[in-house]
């Protein structure tokens, strides 16, 4: 990223407009042999050529790897490179998530992307030796397709990664995200360069419109609209905003895109600015993603010091500055003007939508604000066309989407997908199909606003009108996957007792109606519950939705409706029979020890906290139903014998 010799006179303060190309084609302003092959040596050790000597060790440096042990594994393989005489030829980097969280902490060799997961750090010197300094490969930490049996060596071999479509996500987990080389050397700012030298802020426009893009935060409103708006709106300054507050249990769509790229977040930033004519832009992130506040203020730190931030930038005349703030992680705050509000320094609470954000937001200025996803693929369609990004999707859904998948999925994780795809084949073909060999029952897919969807919906493509027709939602992205196991009505309890603790409390419908859902909720799942209150769930909900202020309020009862009319039994089940079909709901669930499979090991009886379960060593064991306390302790140990049932 520094100057090749003296000629190069690129700075914040004398800036070029060649900058961004002259760092993987130059030197761009003169012709001299040595500053071309210093680039070319530089570059290799970046991106690593087929066929070539040297490697690149990239570890998953997420945080669901990075918490399974992957943040120490860097040094030792370092430690190891060194040890075994190949510090001259192997590069090591700690990537961002790479998605299959499932498989971690994993490790990639470059440049034949092989993938190995579950790595420890005993596996390290085995590693070095045999694939490093060998050439070999150590085929007990490969992937096993689980379907063919069939070792994949690559990457690119594993269904999980090989029925995906990455945009967003194409360079996360393969390029350091802490530093901006490596992303400037996989075509990084190249849309930024192109815009301010060659492009009209009107025809970057056009290009956002003509893609379709629509914003990823939820609620799906044209991206270029939205900038259109803005930008003819009379004022003297204007905001962009990043929403990463990203507060839905299960998701981290959000942090994994600034933890592994932080950079093409405020690619994508800086040219929503240079179409709107903004100078100033805030990224409002939780601040309990310390990760990806760390990786940001670095990604900022590094694009103001090569002068891709800041003033003048590549000498186009464009001022733009961004601030991190940091959110107290209230849910509320994903909403658009609860965000403003906060940032103002005022309490995170909403407020009326007329005037639109776009005509009077931010201290009381033209702001446009879009999540993270959105940002992160305005480079790609600037570089390729909105026409290449349109040619992805379904008619009124475009491009990629990211998804969290999590539950009881073999594959858990994150993955991005061409809009449009079925929910059967997300779960099924990419997430590996349902987990312990249980029976598929639903999915949870928009967060705790969205919706439940049953089996017989499982052929439903993934757009917004259809999930929104299906009565669930496209949300941020989460998706939760629940079996046989899994009670329906309970699921609806956890996720209204979620937005009812966050509602903010300003208005009444929300306040007030979401807390007398959740009482008749909990009423049922112990056994209280009478017939009247299935429609009085239904009415209340049906005022929340349609008078709360927000679109937390309004989105709040999804769950509890979706569940009422995909699962009316499971809550006549309840009140009826006061049985809960699926055995979770702990006031009604009992467990039962079958006598013909219990081999007598006490397992059971050792974990029993009541001391319930007795019986003779090596004979089948009873439970006193009287004293038992419902814990599911014995039925977790006993898993695997199936000897305990719950009911």
């Amino acid at each position: 990223m520094e100057k090749c010799c003296n000629q190069c006179r690129h700075s914040p303060a004398t800036p070029c407009k060649d900058y961004v190309n002259c760092r993987v084609e130059g030197p761009i302003c003169h012709d001299d042999q040595k500053c071309k092959e210093k680039r070319r040596e530089f570059l290799k050790h970046i991106v690593t050529e087929p066929g070539a000597e040297r490697k690149k060790v990239v570890l998953c440096g997420g945080l669901n790897c990075g918490s399974a042990g992957a943040f120490s594994l860097a040094d030792v393989f370092r430690d190891e490179i060194e040890k075994q005489g190949l510090g001259d030829l192997t590069t090591v980097v700690l990537s961002g998530c790479r998605g299959f969280c499932e498989q971690g902490p994993s490790v990639i060799i470059e440049p034949d992307r092989t993938f190995y997961r579950w790595v420890t750090r005993e596996d390290i010197p085995e590693i070095v030796s045999v694939h490093l300094k060998e050439g070999g490969v150590v085929e007990r930490l490969l992937y096993q397709d689980p379907q063919t049996g069939l070792l994949c060596r690559t990457c690119d071999d594993i269904p999980f990664y090989q029925r995906q479509m990455k945009v967003v996500l194409k360079h996360c987990g393969f390029i350091d995200p802490e530093d901006i080389s490596e992303y400037i050397a996989v075509g990084g700012y190249r849309a930024l360069a192109q815009a301010v030298n060659d492009m009209k802020p009107d025809g970057v426009l056009e290009e956002i419109k003509k893609s379709g893009l629509r914003g990823r935060g939820g609620a799906g409103f044209p991206t270029g609209k939205k900038w259109d708006t803005a930008r003819r709106v009379p004022a003297d300054k204007r905001y962009v905003i990043c929403n990463a507050d990203e507060g839905d249990p299960g998701a981290f769509m959000d942090r994994a895109v600034l933890e592994g790229n932080p950079h093409s977040v405020l690619e994508g930033m800086l040219l929503c600015a240079y179409v709107v004519g903004s100078d100033e832009g805030y990224i409002y992130v939780r601040a309990e993603y310390p990760l990806a506040v760390r990786r940001l203020r670095i990604a900022i730190e590094q694009a103001e010091r090569y002068g891709l931030l800041g003033t003048d930038i590549l000498g186009s005349g464009m001022n733009f500055n961004i601030k991190i703030n940091e959110g107290a992680g209230a849910f509320v705050c994903g909403e658009s003007t609860a965000l403003m509000s906060s940032i103002e320094g005022n309490r995170g609470i909403p407020r009326i939508k007329v005037p639109r954000s776009t005509e009077k937001g931010l201290f009381g200025k033209p702001t446009v604000l879009n999540n993270v996803e959105t940002f992160a693929n305005v480079p790609k369609i600037v570089v390729n066309g909105g026409g290449w990004f349109a040619s992805v999707g379904t008619e009124r859904s475009k491009g990629t989407k990211i998804f969290a998948l999590s539950g009881k999925v073999q594959n858990t994780g994150l993955v991005e997908v061409p809009m449009g795809i079925t929910l059967r084949d997300l779960i099924f073909g990419i997430g590996g199909g349902i987990k312990g060999g249980g029976k598929f029952k639903a999915l949870q897919i928009g967060g705790p606003s969205g919706g439940s969807l049953p089996e017989d919906m499982l052929d439903l493509p993934i757009d917004y009108e259809s999930l929104t027709g299906a009565g669930a939602m496209m949300g941020s992205g989460s998706i939760v996957v629940m079996d046989d196991e899994n009670c329906m009505v309970n699921m609806a309890r956890f996720f209204l007792n979620f937005t009812e603790r966050e509602s903010c409390g300003k208005c009444t419908p929300c306040r007030e109606g979401t807390t007398r859902m959740l009482e008749i909720l909990e009423r049922i799942t112990t056994g209280n519950g009478n017939l009247n209150d299935i429609p009085l769930l239904e009415y209340l909900g049906g005022v929340v939705k349609t008078t709360a202020f927000c679109g937390l309020g309004t989105s709040a009862p999804n769950p509890v409706l979706t569940t009422l009319s995909y699962f009316r039994n499971e809550y006549l089940r309840h009140i009826r029979d006061r049985r809960c079909p699926a055995g979770e709901c702990l006031a009604l669930r009992q467990f039962i020890i079958m006598t013909d499979k219990c081999s007598g090991c006490g397992a059971c009886a050792f974990v029993c906290p009541a001391k319930a379960i007795s019986g003779e060593k090596k004979k089948p064991h009873q439970i006193d139903l009287d004293a038992c306390i419902r814990c599911g302790r014995c039925y977790e140990i006993c898993k695997k014998y199936k000897a305990i049932k719950r009911r």
